[in-house]
Parts: C-alpha cells; sequence; structure tokens
C-alpha cells in the first residue's frame, strides 16, 4: 500500500466514505438493499463509492474506520482510492490505514498477487505540521508492524541469536549502541536465574544491550526491559499441548522493546533511553533447572523454583539487576512482557495490565495507553498477596502459594529485584493479553499486534510536557 497526501481532489477508482454514527446521507436505497446500517467495522461499495461505519464514540473509531476500509479494498481489484481528511482526524487515520493493512505470509507458498493499492488522503492544507504528521505515524507503524513480524515468526526461525542479529540491525541503521553478552557473563556477574531459564536449549542465550542517545539536549533517562522468550516449552514443568501452541509470542516484550528503540530513535525523542532484552529459549533436556532448585539471581537473592513454565519473570528479575547496576540516575524504569495468563483471565485478550508501587504513574501509563489506541488497565499490589511468594528455603519463590491474582504475585516478584531509589520509577506492563491473539480485531490482525510500543511512545512524548 503506498499512502498519498494531497491538497486538492483528484480522481480515482473508487472513494472513501466514512458513514459517522449510522447517519447516512447518500445513497440510501442502495445501502438499504444492502442491509448497510453504518455499523462500526462494516464496509460496502456503491457506485464507486466505499462506504464505511464509524462511530464517533472515539478516536480509535478512526482507526478501525480505516483499516476496514483498507481490508476492503484489498478484497477489490481497485488500484487507487481517496479520501478527504480533516487534519485533526489524519493521525488515526493514517495509523488505520498502515495497521490495517498488515499481513503476514512469510509461510505461504502461494504469496498473494494483489498489486500494490495507492490512497490519496486529501487534506485541507499541506503544510509542514500535516507532514510531520504523516513522517510521526509512519515511524510508529512501521515500528509496530517490525514487532509484529519479529513475534509471528517460528522459533526455529527466530531464537536468541535471530533476535541479538535483528537488534544489532537496527542498532546499525539509527547508529545506536550496541552489547550483547551470554553464559560466560551470566557466570561472571552471577547471574544464575537468566542463565538456568535456558540452560536446556541449543541455542544459547542472549542479554541484549542498546543504547540510543540524541543530540543536544536530554530530558529523562529511561530504561526498557523486555522479555525475550523466543520459545517456551515451559521447560519441566511441560506445559499441555494446546498451551505450548502460539509460545513463539513469549517474545513479544523483548520484540516490542526492539520496535521502540528503532521507532525513538527514527522520531529523534529528547531522551537517553536504554533498550534491555533477555532473549531465552526454555527448553527441556538432561541439563534443564528444575522446580526445587535455588537459583541466585546477579543482585545476590535466591528464588526457589517450584514451577519451571513461570520462567520469564527469572529472566526478567537478572535484565532488571543488569539495567540498574549498568546504567545510572534512570528517571524511568519500564518492563514489558507476555508474562502472565492470570493477565489474560483478569482483563482479557484485548487489555495490559499495568503495575508497580507508584499509582500516579501506573495510571499515567493506562492513560498514555487508552490515548494512543491501546486498552490497559491497573492492578493494584497490596500487602496480603506479597506473603504468597515468600519462601521457606529462600528469599523468594517463582510461584505464588495461591492461584488468585497471579499477574500481580507475578509484578509484586520482580519487585523483589528493584533498588529502593527506583521502587516509584518502575512500572511492569503485562502484554500477555494483547500481543497474540487468534482472530482479527479492530485494525489488529491475526496473530501479534505490536502491543506496547504505541503506548510507550505516547508516554514518551508526555513527559515532553512535564
Amino acid at each position: 500500500m503506498k499512502l498519498n497526501l494531497i491538497e486538492h481532489d483528484i480522481k480515482t477508482q473508487i472513494e472513501v466514505i466514512f458513514v459517522k454514527d449510522k447517519k447516512i446521507t447518500q445513497n440510501k436505497k442502495e445501502l438499504s438493499k444492502l442491509n448497510f446500517k453504518g455499523e462500526d467495522e462494516t464496509a460496502v461499495i456503491v457506485d464507486n463509492k466505499l462506504y464505511v461505519g464509524y462511530e464517533s464514540k472515539n478516536t480509535d473509531s478512526l482507526r478501525i474506520a480505516a483499516s476496514t476500509a483498507i481490508r476492503k479494498i484489498n478484497e477489490t481489484n481497485y488500484k487507487n482510492a481517496k479520501i478527504k481528511v480533516s487534519t485533526t482526524e489524519l493521525a488515526e487515520v493514517l495509523e488505520g490505514f498502515y495497521l490495517g493493512n498488515y499481513t503476514f505470509i512469510k509461510y505461504k507458498s502461494s504469496k498473494s498477487k494483489t498489486k500494490e493499492k495507492t490512497i490519496n488522503i486529501i487534506v485541507d492544507n499541506l503544510n509542514k505540521k500535516v507532514i510531520n504528521i504523516f513522517d510521526k505515524v509512519s515511524h510508529i507503524c512501521n515500528g509496530v508492524n517490525m514487532v509484529r513480524d519479529f513475534v509471528n515468526t517460528t522459533p526455529e526461525d527466530f531464537y536468541p541469536k535471530i533476535m541479538a542479529k535483528e537488534a544489532k540491525k537496527i542498532a546499525k541503521e539509527n547508529n545506536l549502541e550496541y552489547k550483547v553478552y551470554s553464559d560466560k557473563y551470566f557466570e561472571a556477574q552471577g547471574m544464575g536465574s537468566i542463565a538456568a531459564v535456558g540452560r536446556a536449549s541449543r541455542h544459547k542465550s542472549k542479554l541484549i544491550h542498546l543504547t540510543y542517545k540524541p543530540k543536544g539536549e536530554i530530558k529523562k533517562k529511561i530504561v526498557l526491559v523486555g522479555k525475550g522468550l523466543t520459545y517456551d516449552s515451559g521447560g519441566l514443568s511441560l506445559k499441555p499441548a494446546d498451551f505450548m501452541v502460539t509460545m513463539k509470542s513469549d517474545k513479544s516484550g523483548g520484540s516490542a522493546v526492539l520496535g521502540i528503540m528503532d521507532t525513538v530513535a527514527k522520531l529523534k525523542l529528547p531522551f537517553e533511553i536504554h533498550g534491555i532484552v533477555g532473549a531465552v529459549e526454555n527448553m527441556i533436556g538432561g541439563d534443564a533447572f528444575k522446580p526445587d532448585d535455588v537459583l541466585t539471581a546477579r543482585n545476590g537473592k535466591t528464588i526457589e523454583v517450584r514451577n519451571t513454565d513461570a520462567e520469564g519473570r527469572l529472566v526478567l528479575a537478572d535484565c532488571l539487576c543488569y539495567a540498574q547496576d549498568e546504567i545510572k540516575d534512570i528517571d524511568y524504569i519500564m518492563d514489558f512482557a507476555t508474562l502472565t495468563g492470570a493477565s489474560v483471565v483478569g482483563v482479557g485478550h484485548y487489555t495490559t495490565s499495568i503495575m508497580g508501587n507508584n499509582n500516579h504513574l501506573n495510571y499515567r501509563v493506562v492513560q498514555a495507553a487508552l490515548d494512543s489506541g491501546e486498552l490497559a488497565t491497573s492492578l493494584p499490589f497490596n500487602r496480603y498477596l506479597r506473603k504468597t511468594i515468600k519462601s521457606k528455603i529462600a528469599d523468594v519463590c517463582n510461584i505464588s502459594s495461591t492461584r488468585y491474582g497471579g499477574a500481580i504475585t507475578a509484578g509484586m516478584f520482580l519487585d523483589e529485584f528493584i533498588n529502593d531509589e527506583y521502587k516509584d520509577k518502575w512500572v511492569h506492563c503485562d502484554i500477555a493479553g494483547p500481543a497474540y491473539v487468534e482472530e482479527q480485531w479492530g485494525y489488529n490482525p491475526y496473530g501479534a499486534s505490536g502491543a506496547g510500543l504505541r503506548f510507550t511512545i505516547e508516554f514518551l512524548n508526555s513527559l515532553l510536557k512535564d
């Protein structure tokens, strides 16, 4: 798909018209015959006009309408289309087209022969502000689609070494600092938690560290940490067969961090940003770590392992410790992980669970998510659940003693590895729900959605107003 911004009306094969709040003003008889009622996510073509339902309850409806339009156009032989858009609606419409147009056909033996569509977006005034909106949205959506590609790629084609190579490509393209560490470093630094999780895999674990430093004044220093489980079998606490399907998505947090680093560099945001990813594969074998093992993390805390399928928090524990040791004077720490099925049970497939010690910060991230079009909610820590991750034989247990509140207890486990000085500067984002869904929803395709990237960029932009 090619998107053009133009200032004057032109002739195209088809025109896109959003029917706002079910108010049909054109071709009423024809649309009535087709039973078109202008409802959300519906579209029909009459007289070379594509009518798309649009409920103006929030700006996300614009994104959904645009994605519905491009999907409908892609089903036709039309080569070009046009749509008139006001400046205030431009960003959301562009996002809808970009995100709705995404497909993942890497593994299809017969590729689609659909020709590229050209969408001409007519604006009243093609000024610098409009062009900046276009460029910004393009970078953000390209980042989201990059994350989608990473997550959708199979574990046989995307393991820790490949994740590190992709990070290196991003670093080279954007002039970022790049570091990668493996087993010898983990042993030397006492990082027994991350080392144990990947021990039974033929693919060596990697800790990836990208650094973006802007030219000029640096407003804040921010650390992003991502869970990059390129595949999770559950380890010796083996997942049931049905639950292993889609576990290529367990790298969604790490993939989001890589996509965010690419995006912030292209947007030239005035922050020093560090992206840290624990790229690991959790497998079974004679060398696998075991329930009943006690691991020692980089900060010296000991962890009783009672379930090897609660492995993402073990990887993140050492990554968070690494970040706080190696980077000084951090303003914010954000981690991203498909951490718990409990988050999906609690808030559904489409919503990110936000947690941490600072409720104000939690709510701010939730608001950034909602403003960006992503769904999120805050789950509060509490003293009663914290007791459930205490261990009788080590400092902390990697699973709770209760089956309830699992998303929160996992977040509290991570809190054990946050230094006191950063307790109120850290936020945990459990993206297990929206990261990978086996159905199309809104402008998101079947599979990976690229969750986390858009709301992080929105959060960073909100910091510019401080």
